[in-house]
This record gives C-alpha cells, sequence and structure tokens, in this order.
C-alpha cells in the first residue's frame, strides 16, 4: 500500500509545480523519479516519454502510468495517473470560479510573464541534458538534425517527425570510421 501512496504523492507534487505541459515537467520528473526515488534510469524516462508523445492522450499522464506500470502494475499506473491529473483538476476548478476576476489585474498577468520565462529556461535545460546524453554517434546527430530542420523549415507535424524517426532509427547503421 506504501507504494501506492508514494506514487500518488510523487505525481501530485509533479503536477502541482507543472507548468507549460509535457515538456516542462522533464527536470521535474528526472528529479523525483530517476534521483530521489531511482524508480527508473534517465534512459528509462526517456523510453516513457517517448511512448507518451506517440501513444494517444496527454504525455504527463502517460508518463505517470508507465511509470506507475512499472513500478506496481494496474494499481500503481492508477495511483501514478490519479496523482498528475488531481492538482490540474483542483487548480481548474478554482481558476474557472474566479477566472474573470483576476485575468484584468497587472499582478496577475506579470505573474504568469513570469511563469513562461522559468518554463523556457527548464525546458532549455534539459534538452541541453538530453542532447549530451542522446546525440552520441553520426546516426542519432543526423536524425536529430533532420527533424530539427523538418519542424522548424519543413512544416512537418511533430506526429510525422516522431514516425520518421522511428523509421530511421531502425535502419542499421554502421561506423564508416573504424
Amino acid at each position: 500500500m506504501k507504494i501506492y501512496w508514494q506514487l500518488f504523492w510523487t505525481f501530485f507534487k509533479i503536477g502541482l509545480f507543472t507548468f507549460g505541459g509535457g515538456y516542462a515537467m522533464l527536470p521535474l520528473l528526472r528529479d523525483e523519479v530517476v534521483r530521489k526515488r531511482a524508480w527508473a534510469k534517465d534512459d528509462d524516462l526517456m523510453d516513457y516519454y517517448s511512448l507518451g508523445q506517440c501513444t494517444p492522450g496527454i504525455i504527463s499522464i502517460n508518463v505517470a502510468t508507465f511509470v506507475g506500470y512499472n513500478l506496481a502494475k494496474k494499481c500503481g499506473a492508477v495511483a501514478a495517473t490519479l496523482g498528475i491529473v488531481t492538482p490540474s483538476v483542483i487548480v481548474i476548478t478554482l481558476i474557472a470560479a474566479v477566472l474573470n476576476q483576476f485575468m484584468e489585474n497587472a499582478y496577475v498577468t506579470h505573474a504568469f510573464e513570469g511563469i513562461r520565462l522559468v518554463v523556457v529556461a527548464l525546458i532549455a535545460d534539459m534538452l541541453l541534458e538530453l542532447g549530451k546524453k542522446n546525440i552520441c554517434d553520426y546516426k542519432s546527430g543526423g536524425i536529430f538534425a533532420a527533424a530539427l530542420i523538418l519542424t522548424i523549415f519543413g512544416g512537418w507535424s511533430p506526429a510525422m517527425v516522431v514516425l520518421a524517426a522511428l523509421a530511421l532509427g531502425l535502419i542499421p547503421f554502421r561506423r564508416m570510421i573504424k
């Protein structure tokens, strides 16, 4: 029973402090799931995150479900999923009740501007760390460069870029330099 509470509480905290979507939660996930609790390794977390992007639904919920299932099967998946969702339900309910009263408030507007800037910094930091760990040879560097170019300049949808990267990742690659 203790593991279910730990899963719920850990993902509740992640859900409570994640602003800006799935990418913004990566540093929190890594800190809680990999570093503090050792429930997964960095590679496992990236696999969960990659799967979370490829499966229907919200990335954070998918990742929480994968981590919970890996740790404690179905009940673990439910506990982690409820943990990640509960803060959003609470916050959205509270915001909906008072939204019109505060949206024009200059302090609220400036607070959200500050939060957005922090989210950008967190995402940039995580991208640099992920790049260092995952771009380790010519093949991974080429897939990264192609995905970046196709997304930014080619106008490809993220789903198509993920599928193309999947196909390229399956192609055997021999290192030409020995």
